[in-house]
């Protein structure tokens, strides 16, 4: 195994080059550290954020679920199959 590959294999396996697996992957972890922050501040004051954690951490679902392999056509309803319309996704 190359130097290289190790750094391209995985990305290129989910039809994505190195810089777009690289802006994807901090766009999440940007994104899972808000949600963090505001579940440590929900934790103390359970008054703020009451449904922001839970929203993020959809958000964040549905948005791995939709670009999941950017080699396929993007999927107009990405819930489970067996899932209501409306319903949170399982985890």
């Amino acid at each position: 195994m190359s130097l290289s590959s190790l750094f391209t294999e995985h990305p290129a396996s989910v039809g994505e080059n190195y810089g777009q697996h690289l802006q994807s992957a901090l766009t999440f972890a940007v994104t899972m550290a808000l949600g963090c922050v505001v579940c440590c501040i929900h934790a103390f004051m359970p008054f703020l954020f009451k449904k922001t954690g839970s929203r993020i951490v959809e958000r964040l679902h549905e948005t791995m679920v939709r670009n999941r392999d950017r080699r396929l056509p993007a999927s107009k309803d990405s819930r489970p199959s067996g899932s209501m319309p409306g319903s949170p996704h399982p985890s």
